[in-house]
């Protein structure tokens, strides 16, 4: 175990590796940067500490969907930090080049901390047990052993997940509310063609990765948790006027009605 862990520490330290392959989705307005403003930002690469920024170290790309609209999906680059065993967080990028745009937030705990929410706070949050069996989560640029051991302290736990920037639809500048995101639960949900893409540009098989996890323990889904599948959608007003997610098919929420 203990020499496991040094691989997997390691492994972290590597992830530059992954490659930066996935283009930004929108192309905002504004004009070049000049010259006073490279200086600028010259400066505070070499002067400013960057000691929160810098503890992003897990690099993880899956999918998510709008609570309330799995029709409506999109792949979201996590950039996380272990706080410590229970407690994760995640800034979320619609990809990993220069040009990424922050799409939101993600806090993910464990088992332990989830039981300790209020009900109605459980029904924000979703499990990532699908996501890590199936081999739709992955850890770009892992040696698949080391990939492996991450996933074991992912699989049991619950994410909540808000986007900010919806780069699936708002092309230019982040439009109206934030949305409440959730995660897949069973095959057949995700479109192949997210996945298949996704797998092209990291080169990476999904269906590997799946057979490399099956040996994953897999505790029962705790109460609470997932309520979308059981009709129970929360989701913000659009504040500004603006709906995110797009219309709704009645064969989704049928979908979504059969997954109870």
């Amino acid at each position: 175990m203990k020499h496991s862990a040094i691989a997997l520490t390691v492994a972290l330290l590597a992830l530059a590796c992954g490659g930066k392959n996935t283009v930004s989705y929108v192309n905002s307005p504004g004009g070049e940067k000049d010259a006073k403003t490279k200086v600028l930002e010259a400066g505070s690469a070499a002067l400013q500490d960057k000691t929160p920024v810098n503890q992003l170290e897990i690099y993880l790309d899956g999918f998510h969907f709008y609570n309330g609209n799995l029709g409506a999906q999109m792949e979201a680059h996590h950039y996380c930090t272990k706080l410590n065993e229970d407690l994760t967080q995640c800034v979320i990028f619609d990809g990993n080049g220069r040009d990424a745009k922050i799409m939101g937030v993600e806090y993910i705990v464990s088992e332990n901390l989830f039981k300790t929410l209020p009900p109605d706070e459980k029904k924000l949050w979703h499990s990532h047990q699908h996501e890590v069996s199936s081999g739709s989560l992955i850890a770009p640029g892992l040696p698949l052993a080391a990939e492996h051991e991450l996933m074991e302290k992912i699989v049991n736990t619950y994410g909540k997940t808000w986007h900010t920037w919806h780069t699936d639809q708002d092309k230019v500048l982040p439009l109206g509310s934030p949305a409440l995101m959730m995660g897949f639960t069973k095959e057949g949900q995700l479109r192949r063609e997210l996945l298949a893409d996704r797998d092209r540009r990291f080169k990476v098989s999904t269906e590997e990765k799946r057979r490399n996890r099956a040996d994953l323990s897999l505790r029962p889904i705790l109460p609470g948790a997932n309520a979308w599948q059981s009709g129970d959608i929360r989701q913000l007003p659009p504040l500004a006027g603006h709906q995110h997610g797009g219309k709704r098919e009645e064969g989704e929420k049928r979908d979504e009605r059969e997954n109870d």
